[in-house]
């Protein structure tokens, strides 16, 4: 157990890297993570239009192409969120998408399995996810793959 100061009279600086415990965790969550995407006022107007997934049944997850839009959609939804979830001073994005399975319920529920790397840019600078680039420094590069 280490006291509050370190060995040599210095404050103890917080932690920025995640451990291990919580990076595992953190693949878990994205591991299997869950989005419903539901519609907010009215239907769309092309809604009677749109085409029904061929072989998908009411509560039933099928297997669907890592780069559907939909898919793109709920990975980053839940990126956002971990970052929001976690202390690190850097973002996080989605490196690549190994797996994903949507299910008709209420809307659409995707249950992905996302690989995750910090990027260069930081929490306070609010920059655009997609002008971030992953960390290439190996101290401060860290990935996090999904754990079964």
């Amino acid at each position: 157990m280490l006291p509050e100061k370190a060995l040599h009279g210095h404050p103890r600086l917080p932690r920025t890297v995640p451990t291990p415990t919580a990076m595992r965790a953190a693949g878990a969550l994205l591991a299997f993570c869950c989005l419903v995407v539901s519609t907010t006022g009215g239907p769309s107007p092309d809604t009677c239009s749109q085409d029904l997934i061929a072989g998908v049944n009411p509560g039933f997850p099928k297997t669907i192409k890592t780069n559907d839009p939909g898919v793109l959609q709920a990975a980053r939804c839940s990126v956002e969120k971990f970052n929001n979830c976690t202390n690190d001073m850097f973002l996080f994005k989605e490196s690549r998408i190994t797996r994903a399975l949507v299910q008709i319920v209420k809307g659409l529920k995707y249950m992905l399995e996302v690989e995750i790397g910090r990027t260069t840019c930081k929490k306070n600078q609010h920059p655009r996810l997609d002008d971030c680039d992953f960390q290439t420094n190996h101290t401060l590069k860290q990935h996090s793959k999904p754990h079964p």
